[in-house]
């Protein structure tokens, strides 16, 4: 070590308390004693273990689906709760509100466990969010693998692309199982995944619907090719109808792209045709997920 002038020996940089590694492993510390994420020196928060931070605000995701979520406030939970969306826990401060005391039943009915909480510990739980006194715990979606989805002599997988809406994935996901879709599968990255939005407006059709995640969509869309599948894009650029796709008859995934956007360039390079769907109206698009039922409509017309 080096020496100071009349202080002693000079610490090393990694033993000061500003190092990175001194603030990471008190970070850590400090997030298993408490059972709260704590911010580390990259900004970032450090995980406490899962009994103490059951879940994340309403919207929260991760890709891999491994943290719950929490639907918060009077009306949102109430609207999951009818809708059926799988939660494992209530969280309520005050049962005085005719909401909560709804939600309260409904829960009950479902065999979801009720947890009496403060205030201040279901702001620590909500991280801040305002949640009004009650708040919904819903389990980690479990996505099923894209190889899945190819079952039966004539598959019918619908793939989405750039969707990030989860209320539009949930729509998708009722026309899926409106026309027997076998499953819908979504990028693992930057779009939409299973959601309490999701659930919700899949009115409960997430229950019987499989959702994959592909780590790379344009190369799962080149293995179902592979497998047999004749691959269609929904574009309004394309040049064939849905209403005239012959070829939907057998093996088929159907690609929906964003409202905005659309199919991304590359997915849509991999398509084996795009279609389109006739709009002689003023409007200029559709929504993802009245396209896609739409399109999944003539599909299984030719089915």
């Amino acid at each position: 070590m080096a020496k100071g002038k009349g202080r002693g020996p000079t610490p090393k940089a990694e033993d000061r308390h500003w190092h990175g590694k001194r603030q990471k492993a008190r970070a850590v510390k400090n997030a298993k004693r408490t059972g709260t994420p704590t911010v580390g020196p990259s900004g970032r928060k450090t995980a406490a273990p899962d009994r103490a931070r059951p879940a994340r605000p309403a919207g929260a995701r991760r890709a891999n689906g491994e943290v719950p979520e929490l639907v918060t406030g009077r009306n949102p939970v109430v609207e999951a709760l009818r809708a059926g969306v799988p939660g494992t826990a209530l969280y309520v401060t005050s049962g005085t509100d005719e909401r909560v005391r709804e939600s309260i039943q409904l829960a009950a009915d479902r065999n979801i466990p009720l947890l009496e909480t403060g205030k201040n510990e279901l702001d620590r739980l909500t991280d801040g969010a305002v949640h009004q006194g009650i708040a919904l715990q819903v389990r980690p979606y479990r996505y099923a693998h894209p190889d899945d989805l190819l079952k039966g002599a004539a598959p019918l997988i619908v793939a989405v692309d750039g969707i990030t809406d989860p209320r539009n994935l949930g729509a998708i996901v009722r026309s899926a199982s409106a026309f027997g879709a076998s499953g819908v599968v979504v990028p693992e990255r930057r779009a939409a995944g299973v959601t309490a939005g999701a659930w919700k407006t899949s009115a409960g059709t997430l229950a019987n619907v499989p959702i994959a995640q592909a780590t790379n969509l344009t190369r799962q869309l080149k293995a179902y090719q592979k497998a047999g599948c004749f691959v269609a894009g929904l574009d309004a650029r394309g040049g064939v109808t849905v209403a005239d796709l012959e070829v939907a008859a057998g093996p088929f995934v159907l690609v929906v792209g964003s409202e905005g956007k659309g199919l991304g360039r590359l997915v849509a390079d991999t398509c084996d045709m795009l279609v389109t769907i006739p709009m002689p109206g003023t409007a200029e698009s559709l929504n993802a997920g009245v396209a896609a039922g739409i399109a999944l409509y003539e599909v299984s017309r030719r089915r």
